[in-house]
């Protein structure tokens, strides 16, 4: 009998039919997922996001739901709203696509600010008030939102408190050549994703959600370590705004999920390394003069100035 370690790698193999080179996206998703946060996912249509997300329900037996996010989507499209039924006489409550597990908010950026901002509380206090009622979001709750580059025409950028909710922001790519070529032979293969089969069951995500927040050891020296990474963020020059509490925490819980991922249940310094430039880089902001490098190229940077513990 295969245990949870071992079940959770073998989603890869699993989904490797489906989801050609995008091996390391669907490792830091999943490393996303059972820390608790939410993704962002920021690249081109057509690259492979709606397949991955609708993969990663499938495979831990979660409801899926799909926001398409349009300049007229209004908060109502995405919280649910009353309706008023003439057979019985009264308002019924017709819930929307929020009050689902996992949530495909696609193309975020095409949302204009009132709509996104309709996503911060169930994406923070994983619950939503409509009409002066808060309701519980289902558990697990995890929000995968997706957006094209800022430069695309008809985009909102997200203001940096939503950006802050997200605890890893990641970029799919153009996938290698001969998975390219494999796609192109075979065509897509998403209406296939409906049948595969569970991995992991709701109680059994929910107990490795915990077994990974209470178990996974992080001890003094690697505490110091993210804090230091945390400070280095504060004091570069170039970042106006470094890495927030609520930043160095993401920081902590997904290099919990990538040693768990690796059958370990203390962290190292790898797993902070392997994670670090998905969590910090969308939350630090540069300054004006240079706002034309690469976030994740100075984060890399940035760690390699900041002393490894032994």
């Amino acid at each position: 009998m295969q245990t949870r370690n071992e079940k959770i790698n073998s989603i890869p193999e699993l989904l490797a039919p489906y989801l050609h080179g995008k091996e390391k996206a669907l490792h830091l998703s999943l490393v996303c997922f059972f820390s608790r946060g939410h993704l962002l996912i920021e690249d081109l249509p057509g690259l492979g996001k709606t397949t991955l997300a609708l993969a990663i329900a499938r495979t831990l037996d979660l409801s899926f739901g799909r926001i398409q996010c349009t300049s007229d989507l209004l908060p109502s499209d995405i919280t649910g709203l009353s309706i008023y039924n003439r057979d019985k006489g009264a308002f019924e409550f017709q819930a929307g696509p929020i009050f689902n597990n996992i949530v495909l908010v696609d193309e975020i950026n095409r949302a204009t600010p009132k709509t996104q901002s309709a996503l911060l509380e169930a994406m923070g206090e994983k619950q939503v008030t409509i009409e002066g009622k808060t309701t519980s979001l289902p558990q697990p709750f995890f929000v995968i939102a997706t957006q094209n580059p800022a430069e695309q025409f008809g985009t909102f950028p997200l203001p940096e408190s939503q950006l802050d909710r997200f605890m890893m922001k990641i970029s799919l790519g153009y996938p290698p050549k001969e998975a390219e070529k494999i796609i192109l032979r075979g065509g897509s293969k998403r209406s296939e994703i409906y049948s595969i089969p569970p991995v992991l069951h709701g109680e059994e995500v929910l107990s490795i959600q915990r077994d990974i927040k209470e178990k996974v050891y992080l001890s003094e020296k690697m505490l110091d370590y993210v804090l230091e990474i945390t400070e280095a963020t504060r004091t570069n020059k170039y970042f106006s705004a470094g890495l927030s509490t609520r930043g160095a925490l993401a920081l902590t819980h997904t290099a919990k999920a990538d040693a768990y991922f690796q059958g370990k249940d203390f962290v190292v310094p790898e797993n902070v390394k392997a994670v670090a430039e998905h969590v910090v880089a969308h939350r630090v902001v540069f300054r004006e003069e240079y706002d034309n490098l690469n976030k994740k190229e100075l984060v890399r940077s940035l760690l390699e100035n900041v002393p490894t513990p032994v």
